[in-house]
């Protein structure tokens, strides 16, 4: 069971005895929970200190945790009405509204309750993390003469040379950018490129957490369709001419959420569109570590094949680690990468030095590629489980594509299906699956839903999480 799980679970059963103790009573030691609910004392801790942070115990260093006094209720609610009209203010002058919608990233970040299968995770699961790698990485790290000063604004020299290697022979260490993760360096890039009120392309559909940056940054994201070679050539050249947009965002690999790869013939295409329209692509090469075994060679970034600057590229380290490794990379040649920087710097400053001194010896170590061929076979079998499993139990929901990287499946519901019915039927039958409707910034054309297969514990849970879903759509759809 994961860690996070226990400590939910533990702090549930204790608030349930809670009743039992009078106020200022002293719960049982840490020692005696352990014994009793055979879990670690660091999910005593965690659970206690949880429940702490609800006011519903206090605890005593050395002396043990005892029974909060229960908050008198508050006469009278705040009045926050106000602010209503003060974020509204400046509706009027503003294109696009700044109003931002974060369910879509909120539903891969938050976990769900304790028992439920987690279909709707970004990140690899615990057992898939090179939790031991990482730490011997980060011990080294701390060790560094200096690894705890001031980092160069731009990152470790020694990290950006190892991201640039990655990016072919035309990108070197002085086009690199440290960033603090994917995210991050997204958000640099689309403040940087467009102003607000701007139409900015965006694959459709694409994912959500890009949605809301633009959003957030007062920008258009305007749909360009993704077949099953990626995005089309000639509806991008026809969504430029039509916006005069300046930038378009893609995920030529394993594209989130449809999985697609943009072909070979297409990439110089979009290059050449993009470049004849005066616009950067922004190529954010996110599950570029999460290949399949079975994937074969893989076609380089498309930072690799531009001559002319036309690519801003992003990538992190994340998404094959932690979601607490975030360390990220922009890359960029010309002009463009001193708007970066600015703007880089003006919000981050830099990224903590023991980070990216920790990244650099994970990335350096024998451990690494270890851990990459380790995930390259995992996510192969959750992904042909998962397939096996939607194919005997739920034929009737469409699966256009079997990605061969990334952590995830791309489903189509039946037509006239209720996408929120299943995904909330789901929740009720203990299984959280991602909605498709945040990855669409226009209007959908059929319900869908998008199914991880990263972030369970293996093809046993993959099994079951199937099975509920089963009974989710048995509820909702007929």
């Amino acid at each position: 069971m994961q860690e996070r799980s226990s400590v939910a679970e533990l702090a549930y059963s204790l608030k349930r005895e809670l009743d039992r103790y009078p106020v200022g009573g002293k719960l049982p030691s840490s020692r005696a929970l352990v014994e009793r609910y055979r879990v670690s004392p660091v999910t005593v801790s965690r659970a206690l200190a949880q429940l702490a942070a609800e006011g519903l115990v206090v605890t005593r260093p050395g002396a043990g945790a005892y029974r909060a006094q229960q908050r008198p209720d508050t006469p009278t609610a705040p009045d926050t009405s106000w602010q209503e009209v003060s974020l509204s203010a400046d509706s009027a002058t503003e294109i696009v509204p700044r109003a931002v919608d974060a369910s879509g990233v909120l539903v891969t970040l938050a976990a769900p309750p304790p028992g439920v299968v987690e279909f709707n995770g970004g990140y690899l699961h615990p057992s898939l993390q090179p939790e031991r790698a990482m730490a011997v990485a980060l011990a080294r790290a701390g060790r560094r003469p200096g690894a705890w000063g001031r980092p160069p604004v731009d990152g470790l020299p020694e990290l950006r040379e190892w991201f640039a290697r990655g990016l072919g022979d035309s990108v070197t260490a002085a086009d690199v950018l440290i960033t603090a993760g994917g995210q991050s360096a997204l958000t640099t890039a689309l403040r940087a490129l467009a102003p607000p009120g701007a139409p900015v392309l965006v694959e459709s559909p694409t994912y959500p957490g890009m949605l809301a940056i633009a959003r957030a940054a007062g920008l258009r994201p305007v749909p360009v369709p993704v077949d099953a070679d990626g995005v089309r050539p000639d509806l991008l050249a026809a969504a430029f001419r039509a916006t005069g947009a300046r930038v378009f965002v893609c995920q030529p690999l394993f594209q989130n959420p449809t999985g697609a790869v943009l072909a070979p013939g297409r990439r110089t295409d979009v290059l050449r569109i993009a470049r004849e329209a005066g616009a950067f692509v922004v190529e954010d090469d996110f599950a570029r570590r999460l290949v399949h075994s079975d994937a074969g060679a893989l076609p380089p970034p498309l930072a690799a094949d531009d001559h002319d600057g036309v690519v801003v590229h992003v990538s992190s380290l994340t998404k094959a680690t932690s979601p607490s490794l975030r360390v990220g990379v922009l890359a960029a040649r010309g002009p463009v990468l001193e708007r970066l920087r600015a703007i880089h710097v003006v919000d981050t400053f830099f990224v903590p030095r023991p980070l990216q001194e920790a990244a650099l010896e994970l990335v350096g170590a024998p451990a690494w590629s270890r851990h990459l061929r380790t995930v390259a076979d995992e996510l192969k079998t959750r992904r042909d489980t998962m397939t096996a499993a939607l194919r005997l139990e739920l034929p009737e929901l469409t699966l256009p594509r079997i990605p061969s990287g990334g952590y995830h499946l791309w489903l189509r519901l039946p037509d006239g299906a209720e996408e929120a019915a299943l995904v909330a039927a789901a929740l009720r039958a203990g299984v959280a699956v991602a909605p498709g409707r945040p990855y669409f910034c226009a209007e959908a054309p059929a319900g869908h839903i998008r199914l991880s297969f990263a972030g369970v514990a293996g093809p046993v849970e993959i099994v079951e999480g199937v099975r509920r879903l089963r009974t989710a759509c048995d509820e909702a759809l007929h």
